[in-house]
C-alpha cells in the first residue's frame, strides 16, 4: 500500500451482501483504498429503502449507519439494474424484482434463490413484450447503476456515481460475478459481466466506477 493510499481514511462498508462485500474489497484493493466491513453492521437497525432513486437510499443508509458508528466514515450503496423495454425496472428494487411480481417457481422441484428468481422472472417479463418470440436475437438495451453516499455522525459528506451500460440476453452466460451478471452483456467484449475474471469485472463495473469517482471526490474535498 503507497503513501497515497495511506493518507486517505479508512472507509467501512454498510453492506452485509456477500457478492457486494466481495467487489468492493476487489475494487479498493485494485484503487489501493482502505476498505472494511462495518463492525456491528447487524446489530443496527437498517432504514426502510423506500427512496424513489439510488441516490436517496444510498444516503439514507449511511446517514443511518454512520450515527450508529460515531466517528467512523461510512460508505452505503444503492445499486440495481435499469431495463429500457421495462421502463427503467427493475431499477430500485432489483433486490427484490421477484418478491415484488409475486414469482414462485420451483426448480426440481425446489425453490431457487433470489439472485436466479430474479433472473428468471426479469426473462418471463421480456418475454412478454412485443417481438419476444424472436428472443434468442434480442437484446434488451439496459444499464448497471451504483451510487455511493459517504457518511459521518448522521452528516453525508459526498455521493459518486457510476454507471455501465450493456443489454440483457435472453439466456444466461458465466459462472462469475451475482446478480443479474450472466445476463448483463458487455457488446464491446462480447461477454457478460458473469463471464469475466475478477479484476476486469471490477475496473468495468458500476461499484467499481462509482468507487473510482468517489476517490477522486474525497481527494478533491480532503475528506
Amino acid at each position: 500500500m503507497n503513501e497515497a493510499s495511506l493518507a486517505l481514511p479508512q472507509l467501512f462498508i454498510a453492506t452485509s451482501n456477500a457478492g457486494k462485500l466481495r467487489d468492493f474489497r476487489a475494487a479498493a484493493a485494485i484503487l489501493q483504498m482502505r476498505i472494511a466491513p462495518l463492525p456491528g453492521l447487524n446489530e443496527i437497525p437498517p432504514p426502510a429503502e423506500d427512496g424513489a432513486t439510488f441516490e436517496e437510499n444510498a444516503r439514507a443508509k449511511a446517514r443511518v449507519y454512520s450515527v450508529a458508528r460515531p466517528g467512523l466514515l461510512v460508505l452505503a450503496d444503492d445499486s440495481g439494474l435499469e431495463v429500457d423495454a421495462l421502463g427503467g425496472e427493475p431499477g430500485v428494487r432489483s433486490a427484490r424484482f421477484a418478491d415484488d411480481g409475486g414469482f414462485d417457481i420451483e426448480i426440481a422441484g425446489a425453490m431457487p434463490g433470489t439472485d436466479q428468481r430474479n433472473n428468471l422472472y426479469l426473462l418471463q417479463r421480456l418475454r412478454q413484450l412485443p417481438g419476444a418470440e424472436h428472443a434468442p436475437a434480442v437484446r434488451w438495451p439496459a444499464r448497471y447503476r451504483c451510487v455511493l453516499a459517504a457518511a459521518r455522525e448522521g452528516a453525508c459528506l459526498l455521493t459518486a456515481h457510476g454507471v455501465v451500460e450493456g443489454a440483457i440476453l435472453s439466456t444466461p452466460r458465466g459462472g462469475g460475478g451475482f446478480g443479474y451478471d450472466p445476463l448483463f452483456y458487455l457488446p464491446e467484449l462480447d461477454k457478460t459481466m458473469a463471464e469475466l475474471d475478477d479484476e476486469t469485472r471490477q475496473m468495468l463495473s458500476h461499484r467499481g466506477r462509482a468507487l473510482r469517482a468517489l476517490l477522486a471526490g474525497m481527494r478533491e474535498r480532503g475528506c
